[in-house]
């Protein structure tokens, strides 16, 4: 079947968010015998037009059945996951973990690499076997729509997201629909139902300026479409208002943010913390980049990082060491410049933490060539790094070059796995003290799992209550993969009360590690030159404070803290005692006024 594009009523427009349009405005095909007759688009189009003959009678009301979303890929696969949730609660439609419960499988789906999408051709044979209806959204129908394991199924396109009631109520009435034209990107206040209440994934923008010879992506996603800085900024003050305490940037490529519409990153990075609140309750992750976008940038990235309110932490995948392989794979810098990016990044933010990612055996890749990848990952020792074999994506340059033998591109991801796994990047934190911020339950359901500035996991045991919590943790011992700690104390109170606190503090200094000690707000911090003394005595106030109370709780006594209102004249302001003069001297002036009346009328008396 050819894909069916948008076919709305008078030939533009279309329909507010969360609004069904006419069933007549819908791309579908009734399911028909493919060998009696071959279905050209003016079909389809009439077939649109006339379903309501065709189509079989609906033995179900819409909105009342259960669905089952699957999610494989990036962050913003799960936000549009997420979106399309939103979007069929919000028209009564049930969500199930359990995939037999459901009445229909909505699949949203990878194709950056082979096993995502061999997934999910197994769990689409596996919905077929179960009779359930499938709709199949994500990267690979979008990238690749004439797949054969998508004959029969409704697709969705990655920027079609805010059509899926329409599609999800069709195909239960079994219609095949598609909808994968690209037109404007979808709107960020559209119903969404986040896996996690405490994060919220915010996609930036859509696609890349890149043309890497491997990627699949960029034929899904196309070329860069970038939000404004007001929708963005909008979008975070609403749901910093809903209690999200994590907020992600997501694109597939964050440092080209804003080159089609005339700004880049560091506007809107600078535009979203000043909506951060200043008791660092909600947090800010920067996603991923690649190096030629933000070499330009560094310093004010750099800047940003320093925020109290920002993660110290970045994914930048360099995924090779050769500069031979980067230029076949078209990545549009060399490893100098990525080394540039990292070593000013590590320069000047203190405790800067940098993820990336490594490709082995892409074509061409010489012994020479994974020697210096091998290299590179020595000297940084990075925390994280996610290391692939190379995988062929169909409709790819890479796929058509000389490919290395499957037992070297294994040799050689055993091999750089055993060098990252004899890093110990934790080592010498035990017995810090590092404030948390906790948003998720560990795997084992037993720990807490909280994150520090640098983005380190950090494992706590605690009730389910301290999620969304921030909290200062004392780290008692250091794993491969993250540390463990106990919480010393959280800072689950009121934000006003924090807000208050911070008020009252001095003026902080423009030193950054001065500023990171200090709760003091984003426009202190950083800012003018100032002595940086006021703010460690704030802070060594503020440890006795927290030393008393750790004591006077040891002793069994309970500290309340109580407003006692103020009362005296001499607590007064300015504003107060002038309010009274005036009182006063108009009380006056009526009363020489009455007297002057009186004597008046007793004259004439």
């Amino acid at each position: 079947m050819e894909d069916i594009e948008d076919l709305l009523v008078g030939g533009v427009g279309g329909a507010p968010p969360g609004f069904r349009l006419p069933l007549n405005a819908v791309g579908i095909n009734p399911k028909t015998n493919k060998s009696k007759r071959s279905v050209t688009k003016q079909d389809q189009i009439t077939t649109a037009s006339n379903r309501d003959s065709l189509a079989p009678p609906s033995l179900t009301i819409p909105g009342t059945q259960t669905i089952y979303i699957k999610t494989f890929g990036c962050s913003h696969n799960q936000s549009d996951s997420e979106y399309m949730a939103g979007q069929l609660t919000a028209f009564g439609y049930a969500l199930t973990e359990v995939p037999e419960d459901a009445d229909l499988w909505l699949i949203n789906t990878c194709t950056v690499k082979s096993p995502s999408q061999s997934a999910m051709s197994t769990l689409i044979t596996r919905g077929r076997s179960g009779k359930k209806p499938l709709v199949i959204a994500g990267c690979v129908p979008q990238g690749s729509r004439d797949l054969k394991e998508l004959e029969g199924v409704s697709v969705v396109g990655v920027q079609q997201i805010d059509r899926v009631v329409e599609i999800v109520e069709e195909t239960l009435k079994g219609h095949e629909v598609r909808l994968l034209t690209r037109k404007t990107l979808p709107a960020l206040d559209l119903p969404k139902v986040r896996k996690n209440n405490f994060i919220e994934i915010l996609p930036i923008n859509v696609g890349c300026l890149g043309a890497c010879t491997y990627c699949k992506t960029k034929h899904a996603r196309g070329h860069l479409g970038s939000y404004t800085v007001d929708s963005l900024v909008d979008r975070v003050r609403t749901v910093i208002s809903e209690g999200v305490k994590e907020i992600w940037l997501s694109s597939e490529d964050t440092g080209a943010y804003g080159r089609d519409i005339g700004v880049n990153l560091p506007v809107l990075l600078n535009a979203i913390v000043k909506e951060l609140p200043s008791d660092q309750s909600t947090m800010l992750r920067i996603g991923m980049t690649n190096p030629p976008y933000i070499l330009e940038h560094l310093k004010e990235i750099a800047a940003v990082l320093r925020h109290p309110c920002v993660y110290t932490f970045l994914h930048v995948p360099v995924q090779s060491g050769s500069d031979s392989v980067l230029t076949a794979m078209n990545r549009e810098y060399t490893a100098s410049e990525f080394r540039t990016v990292v070593d000013t990044l590590t320069e000047l933010v203190p405790g800067m933490q940098i993820a990336t990612d490594i490709i082995c055996g892409f074509p061409g890749e010489t012994d020479e060539d994974f020697s210096q990848t091998v290299e590179l990952i020595k000297d940084y020792k990075f925390p994280q790094v996610h290391i692939s074999q190379f995988y062929p994506r169909p409709g790819t340059p890479a796929a058509k070059m000389k490919k290395v033998l499957s037992k070297i591109v294994k040799q050689r991801s055993r091999e750089l796995t055993s060098v990252f796994e004899a890093f110990a990047p934790y080592t010498g934190m035990e017995g810090r003290e590092e404030r948390i911020w906790i948003t998720e339950v560990a795997t084992d359901g037993i720990h807490l799992v909280g994150h520090t500035k640098g983005y380190i996991q950090v494992l706590v045991t605690g009730p389910e209550s301290m999620l969304g919590s921030s909290a200062m943790a004392r780290i008692t011992s250091v794993g491969r993969w993250s540390v463990f700690g106990e919480v010393i104390e959280t800072f689950s109170s009121a934000n006003r009360e924090t807000q208050a606190k911070d008020k009252t503090k001095p003026p902080c200094s423009s030193n950054v590690s001065t500023c990171e000690t200090c709760a003091c707000s984003a426009e202190s911090c950083c800012g003018e030159e100032r002595s940086g003394e006021a703010c460690n005595i704030s802070e060594n106030i503020s440890k006795q404070d927290n030393d008393q109370k750790v004591k006077s709780k040891k002793e069994g006594k309970e500290i309340q803290e109580v407003d006692v209102p103020r009362s005296g004249v001499a607590n007064w302001g300015f504003i107060d005692k002038a309010l009274v003069c005036g009182v006063f001297v108009s009380s006056l002036t009526i009363l020489v006024f009455l007297i002057s009346v009186a004597i008046r009328v007793l004259l004439r008396q």
